[in-house]
């Protein structure tokens, strides 16, 4: 591991005190990555999280930490971007899901009666 590596992982550590650790596919992340920093970015802020290698045999890119202020926000994450029908985790990383979570639904539109034509009884 890099120095710089080293220096990131502390730092992230000295900051926040929770941390999950992810596995990364065998094909990489993809366009995912830039799916779950916004989300995260939206979530947490952006200065409110930090991401860095997290080695699970040695091998410094086949996992990444990521690192947040509070248990929530980290229990959100793993909600959203992790499997979530396989509650174990793989040499102490979660797995990425790989199907897309279906987009939110907005609650329909409704009118609140004006003052006077409500029901009367």
């Amino acid at each position: 591991m890099a120095a710089s590596s080293r220096l990131m992982i502390v730092e992230a550590e000295r900051r926040f005190p929770v941390r999950i650790r992810v596995a990364v596919p065998a094909e990489g992340f993809g366009s995912r990555l830039d799916a779950i920093k916004a989300w995260l970015d939206d979530n947490c802020g952006a200065d409110g999280w930090a991401m860095t290698p997290s080695g699970l045999r040695g091998v410094v890119n086949d996992a990444v930490a990521v690192y947040f202020r509070d248990a929530a926000l980290a229990g959100g994450f793993v909600a959203r971007w992790c499997r979530g029908s396989e509650v174990e985790s793989v040499e102490g990383a979660f797995r990425v899901r790989e199907d897309a979570v279906p987009p939110r639904r907005a609650a329909p539109l409704h009118r609140t009666p004006a003052a006077g034509q409500g029901n009367a009884t």
